[in-house]
Formats: C-alpha cells, sequence, structure tokens
C-alpha cells in the first residue's frame, strides 16, 4: 500500500514553506516525489515537460526570465500552469515574476516561497515526499529503539513480544509501534518503521488491557518512528531443534529492496528476553564499528589448533 498522494497544504506545514498567494487552492495534489526547475521550459521548449511535479524556481530561473520579452515570458508562464500542476515554489526569498503571479492566479495553482536557497529546498520536499508517497506495507510486530538501534520484535501471537517491549521501556528505551508496524523504505539502504495513527503510544498487554505508554512512562519513552536495523524473531523453544550459538548466523529478511539482519531467539520460561535483546543491540552497535567476537573467537581458536598442533610434531632428533 502507498499514499496515492500529499496535499500542498501538507507539504507547506511540514517543509517550513510559506504562502505567497493561492492560499485558497492548497487541496491540491502531490502525486510525485520528483522535484521540477524548469529551465528549458523557458526557452519555450515543453516537448518532455513534467507538469505533474512541484515545479521550482531559483536564482537561476527567475534571473533568466528577466531577459525574456514581456510577451514570450507571459506565454511560457501559462504553459507551465497545467491542470495538473500542483504548486510553484520561489526559493531564496526572491519575488515571483509578475508574469507567474498572473498566470499562477488564473490556473488557480499556489505560489510558495522560502528564504532557503534552492537545494535546502529541493532536499526538504523532496524527504518528505519520498517518505509520505513512498510504498508501504504493515509488518505484525513490535518496533522498539534499544541504545539507538532500531528493532523489530516479531513473533507468534502470544509469545511474548509485547510484555517484552514493556520490560524494555522500563528499562529506558523507547517503543515506536506495537501489533502493527508500518514500513517504507527510506533509501537504497534504510527501512523505516512507524506506528499507524492510532495505535501510536499504544501498547497492549494481556490481562491489563490497552496501556497508553507516553502517559505511564513519559515523552522519553516513545519516538514517532525508527530506523529497523535489526529484526529478532522470537521462536517457541523445541528440544533438539538448533540455534545459533556462536553467532555466525546469517539471516536475513528482506523488506523491500533492502535486507536486514535478523536473530532468531527461542524462548523457553526462565529467560530474561528484554536484557537478551538490549545485549543484542549492544553487539549489533560493536560489529558496526568494526568489533566481532566471533571473528576473535575464531582466529584465536585456529591460533590455538595451529600452536598445538605444531607442539605435537615430532623434533628432528626424535625418532633416532
Amino acid at each position: 500500500m502507498s499514499n496515492k498522494s500529499v496535499s500542498v497544504k501538507e507539504l507547506v506545514e511540514n517543509t517550513h514553506l510559506n504562502v505567497f498567494s493561492g492560499s485558497e487552492y492548497l487541496d491540491r495534489p502531490i502525486t510525485t516525489s520528483d522535484i521540477s526547475r524548469p529551465g528549458l521550459e523557458l526557452t519555450g521548449y515543453f516537448a518532455y515537460y513534467p507538469s505533474e511535479r512541484i515545479q521550482l524556481l531559483g536564482i537561476t530561473e527567475t534571473s533568466f526570465a528577466k531577459h525574456l520579452e514581456e510577451k514570450d515570458l507571459q506565454e511560457y508562464m501559462t504553459r507551465l500552469c497545467q491542470p495538473d500542476t500542483p504548486a510553484f515554489v520561489i526559493s531564496t526569498d526572491i519575488e515571483p515574476p509578475v508574469e507567474l503571479i498572473r498566470a499562477a492566479k488564473t490556473a488557480q495553482i499556489p505560489i510558495l516561497e522560502s528564504k532557503l536557497n534552492t537545494s535546502r529546498v529541493l532536499s526538504n520536499m523532496t524527504d518528505y515526499l519520498e517518505a509520505k508517497l513512498a510504498p508501504r506495507q504493515s509488518i505484525h510486530g513490535v518496533l522498539v529503539e534499544v541504545y539507538g538501534v532500531g528493532i523489530l520484535i516479531t513473533g507468534d501471537s502470544g509469545i511474548g513480544k509485547s510484555e517484552t517491549a514493556l520490560e524494555l521501556v522500563k528499562r529506558g528505551h523507547r517503543l515506536i509501534a506495537d501489533d502493527r508496524v508500518d514500513v517504507h523504505q527510506h533509501d537504497e539502504q534504510d527501512i523505516i518503521g512507524q506506528a499507524p495513527k492510532i495505535l501510536s503510544h499504544l501498547l497492549e498487554i494481556r490481562g491489563i488491557g490497552i496501556i497508553d505508554v507516553m502517559t505511564l512512562f513519559g515523552t522519553g519513552a516513545v519516538r514517532s518512528e525508527t530506523r529497523i536495523d535489526l529484526i529478532v524473531h522470537l521462536d517457541v523453544w523445541e528440544k533438539g531443534k538448533k540455534y545459533d550459538r556462536l553467532g555466525t548466523g546469517n539471516d536475513k529478511q528482506q523488506i523491500f529492496d533492502v535486507e536486514v539482519k535478523q536473530l532468531n531467539i527461542p524462548v523457553k520460561p526462565g529467560r530474561n528476553l528484554a536484557i537478551i535483546i538490549e545485549t543484542a543491540a549492544m553487539n549489533f552497535r560493536a560489529n558496526t564499528m568494526g568489533y566481532n567476537a566471533t571473528k576473535m573467537f575464531d582466529e584465536e581458536l585456529n591460533g590455538l589448533i595451529k600452536n598445538n598442533s605444531a607442539a605435537d610434531q615430532p623434533k628432528p632428533d626424535e625418532g633416532k
């Protein structure tokens, strides 16, 4: 699933833009995160004009426009104003061309402005629109942030995911989402998870019911979203089933185009899952900083075996 569109009003509210004109037209939909800078169009070339995009004009476009004949500039500005054009954005606190103001008013298209330079405005709008318009999916699980590591806890219903999250919150960590996690791909490497709006800050504990974590534990106990760095899958312990004991496993789960590392943790009475997940988070951080205890253990073990093998070899004078 994905959001099909974002309104211009939402863009204004979330990217620190100001409305120059057309405040009554802010309900116009934005359907793509791509931003257009209409440079070629100001020369009269409209063969590939992406009219469905936000049109961003900076110093380059507006200074070039000043050298055009008034008749040509009015024609080009009018052609820029298509029925599916969401809005015009003027950066660097530049006064919009009068011809654009007239054409946009006639076409009922808002003009937005910002004091920021063009690159900053472009980056802010792209980041926001990509996050809002990206394809999304829901995953059954609990998302927490432990020592700055986003951990998605998965497992069968009733295995203890929410209770483990509650214990982690009591130990000073943060809850992002319980039961259902909405995820989207932020870029080539990052998956972002957040709670559906109706479930934000809420945690369901069997026998107690639904609790508001922010009310009970404070604003520091929750967060609206986080990157998913690690998946911890809780698995009912079975006698005879093999589990990774040395940390050499390489299980991963693919979410959209990104593979996320997964740990499979056997669950049985008496295991303190909160401490185990805390340790998993710290170990994950150590690995990202280049420290790998499993690799060091293997190297030391191989060195010990090599030394012992050399000691067992007969000396040259022995056996004569």
